[in-house]
């Protein structure tokens, strides 16, 4: 399913989030990070380590896109990543690509509470607080102000988060709901084309 979207100016800069336990080394941002550089080096790329902490995450994407253009930036974020791009729409009223986003992480994550390990460096270890779920609940946003500035991938076979959740969550934004697939979205490699016209490039 393909949506419509609108002819959108090219973006000048892009920001990708990775999930909780995660980091720029998933899949699908080192899947992504190739292809901005084969087809579209000109597009300023940025993938962070995000930190345990939400705030402290909050922080540093807030700090690292201070300076760039709102009409001509995006933001990719997966499942965490997803509600973290999804506040970051909502604060800069830029456009965000979201794939399998998290909606209730204050709640779904609640059962992680304790130390965890990174899921690409399993000797990396990190305390998960009931303090960052208070954080993840201060970064909720309400109603989306620009729902068609976001574009939801949403996997019917997610086996972490309920993609109904997911879809009633982004009502009047432009939705991919793929039949089947996973949380990690393995299947990641179709939806560039979409992702390109939705960031005004030039699709593969």
């Amino acid at each position: 399913m393909n949506p419509d979207l609108p002819a959108l100016a090219p973006i000048t800069h892009l920001l990708y989030l990775h999930g909780f336990r995660s980091s720029p080394q998933s899949n699908k941002a080192r899947q992504m990070a190739a292809w901005m550089q084969a087809h579209h080096p000109e597009v300023h790329w940025w993938c962070p380590q995000l930190p345990p902490s939400p705030a402290a995450a909050a922080a540093l994407i807030d700090q690292g896109t201070r300076d760039w253009p709102a009409p001509r930036m995006a933001v990719m974020g997966s499942s965490l990543g997803g509600f973290y791009a999804t506040w970051l729409a909502q604060r800069r009223g830029c456009r965000a690509a979201l794939i399998n986003p998290a909606v209730q992480p204050e709640r779904d994550l609640a059962r992680h509470l304790g130390t965890q390990s990174a899921w690409h460096d399993p000797a990396q270890q990190f305390d998960f607080t009931a303090e960052h779920l208070r954080e993840l609940e201060a970064l909720q946003v309400g109603p989306l102000v620009q729902p068609e500035q976001l574009l939801a991938i949403i996997a019917q076979g997610d086996e972490v988060l309920d993609w109904r959740e997911m879809t009633a969550r982004y009502p009047g934004s432009p939705q991919v709901v793929v039949a089947g697939g996973d949380h990690a979205l393995s299947d990641f490699e179709p939806h560039l084309p979409t992702l390109a016209r939705f960031f005004g490039l030039t699709p593969p």
